[in-house]
């Protein structure tokens, strides 16, 4: 407990000393619309752009205006970043970072490309995908494969500093895109499929030095929780919040990992990011003291956390004893919504699961809690009534519980499917509507648990799946969909024939950009969803959409590179309907419609 305190004065201690100049330095960066400076636009999260030169009444006139080869063909998720007149973008394993001279044809300026041990893909979950990286302060922070974390210097290319967050013949990977917040980088783990368990650090931005860790569960000291100060849906964690949610040491190897997209409230300090699946995936082998379930916190976790200390100020737990694969990792979105005439500062979250969350963002109150996907029947409802003792937890349905099928029988029928009726692809929060604009995905699972044991470095999955379209879904197993906030409602949908595995643009030209698995970028309208624009790009797009404004003219540019989960079967060279969990079945017929590939298309008026 005592290490413990001292690396948090420690951090306290950095961040008085060096101010916040990293902090202003994205900010300055991010409130220049010219730039596409966070992967997510901003540290709010809300992907929307204010320009608007490219709008609803002129998108359809848009034409390719220049192409880059990645070189790499697997998926791409995330996107570039544009930071004046330089680009930067970095591809899927083997984590090639490049710089492009905007000012004089797209001219590489320089690329790094680090040495890693490419046995590093064989414990990748869900292919050899990065989602980007980030700029602050005249560096660019990556995060590779196989979990370090480097700094480059922006103008040169230069490795200024590594450090090897963890290491993958445990099987612990790096995915996710870190998070740049004052002077510390913030990145997670993947890995919860081999047993890791899941963490978020802080390291100094200038040195790499570690500042602080904050683990997914097990003791208070390793997940900085304050057992008195740390809330939960109002009230206190309690001591050991999260040791007394599992059986015996099963913590040590519980999961949770850390690898979707963060978010940032500069006034109250505080980080937001969502925690993923515990382990195994078979849910009899994590019941607790009689056999029964337990909750297994703090996996599937919304959690808020101080940036200076990484103490978390509230949390909440999505899927309590999850038993489908509902990683809770999908993207925080901050925004302001109105609640009975008055304005709320909110964070919301769609969930792998089929819920749309809303939390006071101080407090972690809970505000919404519906379901966006209306084919989800795992749970019913979750129980808002604040006087009951289910409060903010989910009604399962029994019929759609693994567990009480048990092991080696299988539960069938379950929507959504472990791909989530969203997975890690942003939505977006346009301004100019209030509306979230969000992609998703319309498919079931049949779920058969069966005992796994743990070997360090080996999957420890211990569930075959088989995935398949909703019922009602007929050929669109996938859409776009346009949610009130407040109301907990979808406004429109508009399908598609597979799941968007893409992220949502949305800008002051009212249009929602993304992207769709055959490879055609679209834009619709905000307001009703009609298509103004599509044009099909050399693969399968699951990259994230972004503007950035060059030269008085503004171009929106997209990653295609079909991939990631639900392109597996593509990518790593798959057939049998089970591998890739269900999802190579799932997605039999996308061979039929695109191949792999791996470029950048950037669009412009002409």
């Amino acid at each position: 407990m005592k290490k413990r305190l001292c690396l948090a004065i420690i951090a306290l201690a950095a961040s008085f000393a060096t101010g916040a100049r990293a902090n202003q330095d994205v900010i300055a960066h991010a409130n220049d619309p010219a730039n596409w400076a966070i992967q997510s636009g901003d540290y709010s999260g809300q992907r929307y752009s204010t320009l608007d030169q490219i709008n609803k009444d002129n998108v359809g006139e848009l034409k390719v205006a220049w192409t880059l080869s990645t070189g790499v063909l697997r998926g791409h998720e995330g996107g570039p970043l544009v930071i004046g007149n330089t680009m930067y973008l970095v591809t899927p394993f083997p984590n090639v970072v490049m710089a492009l001279d905007l000012a004089h044809d797209q001219k590489i300026l320089w690329k790094y490309q680090p040495k890693q041990d490419p046995s590093v893909i064989a414990v990748m979950c869900c292919d050899s995908v990065n989602r980007g990286v980030q700029y602050a302060e005249g560096k660019i922070l990556v995060h590779t494969a196989d979990t370090s974390l480097i700094a480059l210097d922006a103008k040169t290319g230069m490795e200024l500093w590594k450090v090897a967050d963890d290491d993958p013949k445990k099987g612990a990977t790096g995915t996710g895109a870190p998070l740049i917040v004052k002077d510390k980088v913030i990145v997670g783990v993947s890995g919860g499929e081999f047993g890791v368990r899941g963490y978020i650090t802080a390291y100094d931005l200038n040195s790499g030095y570690k500042l602080w860790r904050a683990y997914s569960m097990g003791p208070d000291e390793d997940i900085l929780v304050d057992p008195e100060k740390t809330l939960v849906l109002g009230k206190p964690a309690g001591k050991d919040s999260s040791l007394t949610t599992w059986n015996g040491d099963q913590w040590k190897i519980g999961g949770g990992p850390v690898w979707g997209y963060m978010a940032y409230d500069p006034e109250l300090n505080l980080i937001y990011y969502g925690t993923g699946n515990p382990s195994t995936w078979n849910p009899v082998q994590r019941a607790g003291p009689g056999g029964k379930p337990i909750d297994q916190k703090w996996a599937m976790t919304m959690f808020a956390r101080d940036v200076d200390t990484g103490v978390a100020r509230w949390a909440y737990q999505m899927t309590p004893f999850d038993q489908w694969d509902y990683d809770g990792i999908n993207e925080p979105i901050l925004a302001d919504l109105e609640f009975n005439g008055f304005n709320r500062k909110t964070v919301t979250h769609f969930d792998r699961n089929g819920f749309a969350y809303t939390w006071d963002r101080a407090t972690g109150e809970l505000l919404v809690a519906e379901k966006f996907d209306s084919d989800t029947n795992w749970a019913t409802a979750i129980v808002m009534d604040k006087n009951d003792p289910n409060y903010g937890r989910p009604i399962v349905a029994k019929k759609f519980a693994p567990f009480e099928t048990g092991t080696d029988d299988t539960t069938k029928g379950i929507c959504p499917s472990s791909l989530g009726s969203k997975n890690q692809q942003p939505a977006s929060y346009s301004r100019l509507t209030g509306l979230f604009y969000v992609p998703v995905t319309r498919m079931c699972m049949d779920y058969e648990p069966f005992k796994v044991s743990y070997t360090v470095g080996q999957p420890y999955v211990g569930a075959t799946l088989t995935m398949y379209p909703a019922p009602d879904a007929k050929d669109a197993t996938g859409g776009l969909i346009a949610w009130d906030g407040p109301k907990g409602k979808i406004v429109w949908s508009k399908p598609e024939r597979f799941a968007v595995w893409s992220g949502v643009l949305t800008t002051a030209g009212g249009i929602a950009f993304y992207g769709t698995l055959e490879g055609y970028l679209k834009a619709v309208d905000q307001r009703d969803g009609k298509e103004l624009f599509k044009l099909k790009t050399p693969s399968g797009i699951i990259g994230n959409p972004m503007t950035y404004m060059h030269a008085g003219k503004q171009y929106v540019a997209v990653f295609s590179g079909v991939g990631g989960w639900a392109g597996i079967s593509l990518a790593a060279g798959l057939t049998n309907p089970d591998d890739g969990s269900g999802a190579v079945g799932g997605f039999a017929k996308l061979a039929d419609y695109t191949s792999l590939g791996g470029s950048l298309t950037v669009f412009a008026l002409p």
